[in-house]
């Protein structure tokens, strides 16, 4: 893909001059000026239809609020987010970063709309064909259709985690979803909560491709 260098400069450009307005509507972790996110999405959209955002808090800063690009899984777009991050400016009260990193400690637990999902509810296995990793993930009463289930939502989460979003877009050739049998350890499973342990044993071995989802 070829980037539009003119519009990631008027992207920072209007960024510089809202954020403020922006950083004001901060109601403890939410940020409640619409307008101004819905301008940034349709922005990013313009550069890269595959660019996302979203804010988190800096544990390591009190006040302090970081703005995370990604692009959604789809490899083809890690370019974009690293030019865009490339070009962004320095400012007091917001720090931008590409792509969701490991996170320490790693979440036991997320609500997904109405449902709560612990991590201990989920199972995987990696398997190396040809150098490629494919990742199974093992759970009862596995989706047969994904979008539809938000547990798959929060295995994606946790593996954001466990192994960073840029890992998984690069190392993970693809991803696959069980039902979970009646003895996993029988059947040579891993607590997911052992993944990150597991894949830094052997990724150095894994050519970086990119994430299919099946």
């Amino acid at each position: 893909m070829i980037l539009d260098r003119k519009q990631i400069s008027t992207f920072w450009e209007q960024l510089q001059e809202t954020i403020q307005q922006l950083l004001e509507s901060r109601s403890d972790d939410r940020f409640e000026a619409e307008p101004l996110l819905k301008q940034y999405r349709e922005h990013l959209q313009k550069i890269d239809s595959n660019l996302t955002f979203h804010f988190q808090s800096d544990a390591d800063t009190e006040g302090s609020v970081e703005m995370v690009f990604g692009c959604d899984g789809f490899p083809e777009s890690i370019h974009s987010v690293l030019s865009l991050i490339g070009a962004a400016p320095e400012l007091t009260g917001i720090e931008f970063k590409a792509f969701n990193n490991r996170y320490d400690p790693v979440p036991l637990s997320v609500n997904i709309g109405e449902e709560y999902c612990e991590i201990g509810d989920f199972w995987c296995r990696m398997v190396q064909v040809n150098k490629r990793l494919h990742l199974e993930v093992y759970m009862q009463d596995a989706p047969k259709v994904l979008d539809m289930d938000p547990r798959t939502e929060a295995v994606m989460i946790y593996l954001d985690a466990l192994i960073g979003e840029y890992e998984i877009m690069t190392k993970v050739w693809a991803l696959d979803w069980f039902e979970l049998p009646v003895s996993p350890e029988d059947h040579g499973l891993v607590k997911l909560t052992d993944l990150r342990e597991a894949f830094d044993e052997i990724k150095t071995e894994i050519e970086p491709i990119g994430l299919t989802l099946h």
